[in-house]
């Protein structure tokens, strides 16, 4: 992924949300967008499309996609999993990096071990 992921809507909304709800610079920590930009290309979409494949149209209105929000919770444990280098408490600090990135788009997620 070439572009820069500070461009992307997505990836605008996350950090003000960030700024706003947590009063946290998310510039501070580079490893945010390291995260999202492996999990990008772990799944092969850009930021925008995650959220987008994250929701569906019903009537006139946006709503969560059961079915894309499955699958993105399910992608992220699977990247956390296999993310190299680091131990586990690395790993879950990447995976809630990545989850961070979908609440702060109004994807809600529950923890992982309440979506069995």
């Amino acid at each position: 992924m070439e572009r820069d992921l500070r461009s992307y809507a997505s990836v605008q909304t996350w950090f003000a949300g960030l700024r706003q709800q947590s009063n946290v610079d998310p510039e501070a920590d580079p490893r945010r967008l390291e995260a999202l930009r492996g999990f990008c290309e772990f799944v092969g979409k850009e930021p925008d499309t995650i959220i987008q494949e994250c929701l569906r149209e019903s009537g006139d209105q946006l709503k969560i996609s059961l079915k894309g929000r499955r699958l993105y919770a399910a992608k992220i444990t699977e990247f956390e999993q296999q993310a190299s280098g680091g131990n586990s408490q690395e790993k879950a600090r990447v995976g809630s990096t990545l989850r961070s990135f979908l609440i702060h788009n109004g994807i809600f997620l529950q923890a992982p071990s309440l979506l069995r």
